[in-house]
């Protein structure tokens, strides 16, 4: 039921101390987002590649997944060189594309598919569960982390429950289009997905107390910051800070 492609493996990756790869996967999208030249961006995809390689991942989700971050990209290139100004490089009929333009826009590009891969490399890797309570370790609220494991536990729920109000509406006639009875069927099924919601979450929350549930979650899992792990998250730490002083020394005149 839970859609996690990547977080089944063997790899290094796999089996390293998530704990480390937030902390490097944090670091790095924080360096990259900043980046500006589009030399450093474009290196900043080489850790990324590394990492996605070492994880072992499969290609066709990891392409998906790109591809879905590429699709809101498409708009900065349609918009950002033709509106940031400089000197255009080339024009389109009225529409002339400055060539300061294109190059944020590449930088942009560049950027999120290093941000994007490094994520699914190093985040996805681990289960989401384990996850949430790599997070509760490195200090981050306690309702915070609870909100993430329920909306990962419940979201599937609700999908399932709107799946069964979808079909039932169908199953009396609906058919959707441009109108408004499409619109107010819609409201309809929204509305009764927000009160099971609503009722369905009483009565977890119900059953949990019943069950001894104080707040907190519980981990099997033990976590001791192994040498190796330490070493490696060092490393990448490092080549991080090694792209954001090139791109230092490149602004600098």
């Amino acid at each position: 039921m839970f859609d996690e492609p990547f977080s089944h493996g063997d790899s290094y990756l796999h089996r390293a101390d998530p704990r480390m790869k937030l902390v490097v996967a944090a670091v790095f999208s924080v360096v990259v987002a900043v980046l500006t030249s589009p030399a450093a961006a474009a290196a900043a995809l080489a850790p990324a590649a590394f990492w996605a390689l070492q994880a072992r991942l499969p290609l066709a989700p990891v392409l998906g997944r790109l591809a879905a971050i590429n699709g809101f990209i498409v708009f900065i290139w349609a918009v950002v060189p033709a509106t940031y100004g400089g000197a255009p490089a080339f024009s389109l009929g009225p529409v002339d594309f400055s060539a300061a333009g294109l190059r944020v826009a590449l930088a942009i590009t560049l950027k999120c598919n290093a941000i994007g891969l490094a994520f699914i490399a190093l985040v996805t890797t681990t289960p989401l569960p384990a996850l949430g309570a790599a997070l509760r370790s490195l200090g981050v609220p306690a309702t915070l982390c609870q909100l993430l494991l329920f909306t990962y536990r419940y979201v599937h729920v609700l999908r399932q429950e709107f799946s069964r109000l979808s079909t039932a509406a169908r199953i009396r006639g609906f058919a959707p289009a441009t109108n408004l009875h499409t619109y107010r069927t819609y409201a309809h099924m929204t509305a009764m997905l927000l009160v099971r919601s609503l009722d369905r979450a009483e009565r977890v929350q119900r059953a949990m107390v019943l069950r001894g549930f104080d707040g907190a979650f519980r981990s099997l899992d033990e976590y001791a910051l192994r040498r190796a792990d330490a070493a490696y998250g060092a490393l990448m730490l490092a080549a991080t800070l090694a792209l954001a002083a090139w791109n230092i020394l490149q602004a600098t005149p």
